[in-house]
């Protein structure tokens, strides 16, 4: 988004270990509905008209350039950082699509699916799952003593029990060492010594963000302990006159994740605009994050309901599913590329 914003008005080179767009909240349904991926998985070229894009994942920076994995450098004026969490999704967004397919073979040739996480992406999955196979056997594993941490107890306690109503065995206050976990394994042993088996598994849970190679770069001192860059209200990385970041990576409240990501790139796109102009620091743009009790938040429950949680009140069925279930916000992520919501 912030690329989008910027391209005409400086040279803008976008770097990504891919080729292509992931509407994130998309990634669920395309694993029960591979096609749904068609609209989701947009080439960065598609949106990027006046820009330069390389697909290749950053490795270093210094003060004025930054290098990619396959050897080419890039100079810059201005850098923003905004590598999100690691995820092990393919370079070509054609091999994305046959991974999506694969994924629901697994699903299709399974008796029963075992999920590990129970964040918003676990439950997600999980619902989408059992509301498109009712049929199979799905159990939820997560080391939390709730669901969805990251909303409230109610929002927790709706999801639970919508799920729990679509026969998924949900089990809290446990956890399975997945770096233990074999391929095609079947039996799964939890940290209580429960046994679950289970045709195939999904891992949701533990990816970690995308800073580890700003470790050994001129910004090792910008990590906070846990590996966020350290970022001011204009959202530059502290210390840094030329250097932003946004997104999942910065030290800041992520409520929304996406949408607040959204608001990051706005931010840092008016400041860097106003600052090639020659403007003033003193007038660049401040970015207010929102609290956790004024942020709403939809997590789907399948193609139709969902749970909503409101600054005031906390609802789940049929009415907050009509905010974001049916299609998961992908036309809205393509109408703010520019692009077509339907592909012809």
């Amino acid at each position: 988004m912030l690329a989008k914003h910027m391209q005409f008005d400086t040279d803008v080179v976008l770097i990504d270990s891919k080729e292509y767009y992931e509407v994130p909240w998309a990634r669920n349904r395309s694993m029960v509905e591979p096609p749904f991926a068609e609209r989701s998985l947009i080439q960065h070229t598609d949106y990027l008209s006046n820009a330069r894009v390389t697909a290749s994942p950053a490795i270093d920076v210094t003060e004025s350039e930054v290098l990619t994995a396959e050897g080419r450098t890039f100079a810059y004026d201005y850098l923003v950082i905004a590598t999100g969490h690691v995820d092990s999704t393919p370079r070509s967004r054609k091999d994305r699509l046959e991974q999506f397919k694969k994924d629901n073979k697994r699903i299709r040739s399974s008796s029963s699916v075992l999920v590990i996480g129970g964040g918003r992406t676990g439950v997600e999955l999980s619902a989408e799952i059992a509301a498109d196979y009712p049929e199979k056997k799905v159990t939820l594993v997560h080391e939390g003593p709730r669901l969805l941490q990251i909303l409230g107890p109610k929002a927790s306690e709706k999801a639970l029990r919508w799920l729990k109503s679509k026969g998924v065995d949900v089990l809290l206050g446990h956890s399975i060492d997945v770096d233990a976990i074999s391929e095609g394994q079947r039996s799964f042993t939890t940290s209580d010594g429960a046994t679950i088996t289970a045709d195939c598994h999904f891992v949701c849970a533990g990816r970690p963000l995308g800073s580890s190679w700003l470790q050994h770069t001129l910004l090792k001192d910008n990590l906070d302990r846990f590996g966020r860059l350290k970022v001011d209200e204009n959202l530059r990385v502290r210390g840094r006159k030329n250097v932003f970041a946004i997104g999942d990576v910065v030290d800041l409240p992520k409520i929304k994740q996406g949408f607040s990501a959204r608001k990051h790139a706005a931010v840092a796109a008016k400041n860097i605009k106003l600052l090639l102009r020659g403007g003033k620091e003193e007038k660049m743009a401040v970015y207010k994050p929102r609290s956790a009790a004024a942020a709403p938040a939809v997590v789907s429950l399948g193609r139709r309901e969902a749970v909503a949680q409101f600054p005031f009140t906390t609802v789940s069925g049929y009415i907050p599913g009509l905010f974001k279930s049916k299609d998961l916000y992908v036309g809205w992520n393509r109408k703010k590329l520019g692009l077509e919501t339907d592909i012809i």
